[in-house]
């Protein structure tokens, strides 16, 4: 009997916790202290309702099985929207997290759902250094219950703050570490256990989009399937080609839609279907009337109380991600 997985992701924007948090470190305070005037526990509580409400409405009212997410201070703020989510859905979700080292202090997390997958003690983050740390790579194992592994690896690669091509060169050296990572991920899979075709699933806000050299030429990502069929070495498949240049996308910068939210995984999960017990199965970008605006289905942000345009009605500046896997 074949199983569905409803795999999300999805950067949550600015998810902070409140402006003077006991558990926030005294170096973060000071930076952070005019970015969160006024987000205080009942602002901050309205961003977890309005996210924790599109969360339980994706697959079919059901919630995710895993969901993948960026832009968030601590635990603390993910226990508390995975109780919201609970508000939603009869799920056990369990929050895999790690303290990274980014200037903003802003990490990268999954959650998942007990009653379907078991991890195996271990999470693995590898600070990627430019002038000073990028948000962590960071991995998973998950085993579902017929007892088939995934690899997930959350990402969120250095921001265009800078500019595109100014900024370009720390997102080749993410890629590049990425590649080696997967290389990795290969080796120590064949070694363990003899699986020379391991299931992985890298997702993030990897601020390119499919077609940038960080994600093509450093990562080794296409979106040729023949390219990664016929490959030699670890090319990745990037699932999301086909939003490209289309009318909704995952951020809007002025006229430009992007997508910057991706999935791309390994060659076992798009061919040689009957050697292999996971399929993709399809992948989309969520959206709700009520999440965008605008010609361009620009994503409504949450924007915070220091801000001029401070709105609590939105979400993110940026929209999620699904990516169903099929289980034989």
């Amino acid at each position: 009997m074949k199983t569905l997985h409803h795999i999300y992701w999805w950067n949550l924007e600015n998810l902070f916790d409140v402006e003077n948090s006991p558990a926030r470190p005294a170096w973060l305070q000071s930076r952070l202290r005019s970015e969160l005037k006024g987000w205080t526990k009942s602002v901050l509580d309205k961003k977890l309702t309005n996210l924790a409400d599109i969360i339980g409405r994706v697959n079919g009212g059901n919630g995710p099985d895993i969901l993948g997410v960026c832009e968030v201070e601590n635990k603390e703020v993910l226990d508390r929207l995975v109780h919201k989510i609970h508000g939603h859905v009869s799920r056990t979700y369990k929050v895999m997290h790690q303290d990274m080292g980014d200037g903003r202090g802003i990490d990268v997390a999954i959650i998942y759902d007990t009653q379907m997958y078991s991890d195996d003690g271990r999470q693995f983050s590898l600070e990627v250094m430019k002038r000073n740390a990028t948000r962590d790579l960071f991995q998973i194992q998950l085993t579902t219950t017929a007892g088939n592994e995934l690899v997930l690896v959350g990402n969120h690669w250095p921001a265009r703050s800078a500019g595109k091509y100014e900024s370009e060169p720390y997102r080749m050296m993410v890629g590049e570490t990425l590649s080696y990572w997967v290389d990795r991920i290969h080796e120590i899979k064949e070694k363990e256990s003899g699986n020379k075709h391991p299931a992985i699933v890298l997702m993030g806000d990897f601020n390119d989009n499919p077609y940038d050299r960080s994600l093509t030429e450093y990562m080794r990502s296409s979106g040729t399937l023949e390219k990664v069929k016929n490959s030699t070495s670890h090319i990745m498949f990037n699932m999301m080609y086909s939003f490209v240049g289309g009318d909704i996308g995952t951020y809007v910068y002025g006229n430009d839609i992007e997508v910057m939210d991706q999935f791309i995984v390994s060659r076992s999960m798009m061919v040689d279907y009957y050697k292999y017990p996971f399929q993709v199965d399809s992948v989309q970008i969520v959206y709700y009337p009520e999440m965008v605006k605008g010609d361009y289905n620009t994503p409504i942000r949450f924007s915070r109380p220091s801000r001029s345009d401070y709105n609590d009605k939105g979400y993110s500046d940026h929209l999620p991600i699904e990516l169903v896997v099929e289980e034989d």
